[in-house]
């Protein structure tokens, strides 16, 4: 009779370190089998549930996005349309009829209302305005709390779009909050994000990502642990690793040359235009390589701030979307236009959640995503 010694599960925050010209270079690792052991995965051990929150500013036109059926026959209206031609819709749950009960001030009613589920704070005024912060934290610190010490990371917070809001407090500049005038700054250099969650240490003229991985300084013990774990692992893990590199080279690609600068440089304007749409995307990629490796539980992208003055160029704008929502005649066509490229920026960043990184739908699943805007564009305080 041959008797089977379970193997002792690898640790999930295992990860691979080497050297890459004198300095430390760390590789954290996807999720794998080999984390549960053989008989937790046979018994259905599920990765770990994650919460997210993915915000854009300015809002939505309710007639021209939210969906006239309700239940599983729901239809896309224009605006909402690029979520479901990425084929998303299955990952989709459109949820209707919330309305902010509080006092309806612009912007800060519902951001506040969003993001905490209680009126915002005033701390002061400024100009025919008030200056004002969340009261309570924010849900995203809500559910890193639930998941606080479970992953390295307490939380991480994201943002795509420069800043471009206004003075009317951290409400107007700030997604992740803890309290009253406590935030949760969100990165907007995705070279410094990378760093952040990869260990690389800031770049120096001595070292050419697109010529140098920091996969070569832990090859050795890349094929080590290949030789150790099961097929479907050895499977993940050269997809995994396949991902890095291929950020490793995009990032290589946002700058001439590999220089620390006083401030992070990374995707700078084209010809006086944001690179919205790159940015975007390298930074849903980081976030869902994050996830893969399970360094963090809670996230929030912040895509742009309360009442955005980003210009929406690719969409055909010249002015800041904020004006050309207050100013722009019916049926207001650069809105339009703003709105489903803002969605088909979302659909980009679920489709980095779901490209395999961490069983591909099956971290899709079993994150919880909470997509939303602050208002309607007609002014009326509504989320959906």
């Amino acid at each position: 009779m041959s008797v089977l010694i379970p193997r002792r599960p690898m640790n999930r925050r295992t990860v691979l370190r080497g050297l890459m010209s004198g300095a430390a270079a760390t590789v954290a690792l996807p999720w794998l089998d080999a984390m549960t052991g053989a008989s937790a995965r046979a018994q259905g051990a599920a990765p770990p549930t994650r919460f997210g929150v993915w915000f854009w500013g300015n809002g939505i036109r309710r007639q021209h996005w939210t969906p006239d059926v309700v239940g599983p026959g729901w239809q896309p209206k224009a605006e909402l349309a690029p979520l479901v031609d990425a084929g998303l819709r299955d990952w989709l749950t459109v949820v209707t009829g919330l309305e902010i009960k509080t006092a309806n001030h612009p912007h800060h009613s519902g951001m506040a209302g969003i993001m905490t589920g209680a009126a915002y704070q005033q701390v002061g005024n400024v100009r025919d305005t008030i200056v004002s912060t969340f009261a309570y934290p924010s849900i995203d610190q809500v559910a890193a709390a639930a998941f606080e010490g479970q992953a390295p990371y307490r939380s991480l917070e994201v943002a795509v779009c420069r800043f471009r809001g206004t003075d009317e407090g951290t409400t107007f500049q700030h997604l992740s909050h803890n309290g009253p005038n406590n935030v949760n700054p969100s990165e907007y250099s995705p070279r410094a994000l990378h760093r952040r969650l990869f260990g690389m240490g800031p770049a120096g003229p001595q070292i050419d990502f697109a010529r140098r991985s920091v996969l070569d300084a832990v090859s050795g013990r890349i094929t080590a642990l290949q030789n150790t774990v099961g097929a479907r692992d050895r499977m993940r893990l050269q997809q995994h690793f396949d991902s890095v590199r291929a950020l490793e080279l995009r990032l290589a690609a946002g700058a001439a040359e590999c220089v620390t600068p006083p401030e992070p440089g990374d995707y700078p304007d084209v010809e006086g235009r944001e690179q919205i749409a790159e940015k975007n995307a390298i930074q849903s990629q980081l976030i869902a390589l994050a996830l893969a490796c399970d360094l963090t539980r809670a996230f929030s992208v912040m895509f742009s701030t309360a009442g955005s003055g980003v210009i929406v160029w690719p969409a055909g704008a010249q002015n800041s979307l904020h004006q050309i929502c207050h100013d722009e005649a019916a049926p207001q066509p650069t809105v339009h236009a703003a709105v489903t490229y803002i969605m088909a920026q979302l659909a980009v960043f679920l489709r980095h959640m779901g490209e395999g990184l961490d069983q591909g739908a099956e971290m899709v699943a079993r994150t919880a995503r909470r997509n939303a805007s602050q208002r309607d564009v007609t002014g009326n305080l509504r989320n959906t």
